[in-house]
């Protein structure tokens, strides 16, 4: 079952991504990427192994950013594959059938792409301007999420759709209504003065605008 709501950790003052997860998963988040960036082979590790103890802790499924090679030397749920990262037909050959492969997309055709590729769910965005990921690709917007999303239905392609960039729990009413199967969040979570509320806002406004009935999950 991929979660409606992903909380993917960032950098932040004084905080660890070890430290932001274990943050995250006490105010209630059941779905953590661990994004790390620009840092040692070494301290990915580190972050990642006290990540997943963390994640274990509380059930929360942990997904490892980028690096399908250390997902599956820690033992991680599964791996978030960005469009520059290994391809996910090889991801799944060192993962397994078991584990949870996501991509990421911008376009139909990125969409179309990873769906052939047999990924589990996909990352598509950005919904708007975020400073938190660097070589941002072309802004969606609502009109842009609409478009796609009815591109994929007439394609019968029903691999979750999850949004992502800049979203906030305002955003939801309009944003699920186009069809995606969720979102994924990180400074509305890590910036949030009560994380425990921010998170309870948005499982909340989820759960009153469910995604359309065309929706699927897959079987992974």
């Amino acid at each position: 079952m991929i979660s409606k709501l992903h909380y993917i950790t960032q950098q932040q003052p004084g905080f660890t991504h070890a430290m932001a997860a274990e943050a995250a998963c006490r105010a209630g988040v059941d779905w953590l990427q661990l994004r790390v960036k620009g840092q040692p082979d070494a301290v990915w590790k580190d972050q990642a192994l006290q990540t997943k103890a963390i994640c274990r802790h509380y059930g929360c499924t942990f997904i490892l950013n980028d690096n399908a090679a250390l997902a599956a030397e820690v033992d991680a749920d599964g791996v978030h594959l960005g469009q520059q990262d290994m391809p996910p037909v090889e991801a799944r050959a060192l993962l397994g059938p078991n584990k949870i492969i996501g991509g990421t997309a911008n376009t139909f055709a990125d969409i179309e792409r990873l769906a052939a590729q047999g990924v589990d769910y996909i990352g598509l965005g950005p919904f708007r301007f975020t400073r938190t990921k660097q070589n941002l690709s072309p802004i969606l917007g609502l009109e842009g999420y609409t478009a796609l999303l009815r591109q994929c239905r007439e394609a019968g392609i029903l691999i979750p759709i999850i949004a992502i960039g800049g979203i906030e729990v305002s955003d939801l009413p309009q944003l699920l209504s186009t069809g995606v199967h969720g979102v994924a969040v990180s400074s509305a979570i890590a910036q949030a003065t009560d994380r425990s509320d921010a998170v309870a806002n948005f499982h909340h406004h989820i759960s009153l605008n469910p995604a359309p009935s065309y929706e699927t999950t897959t079987n992974s």
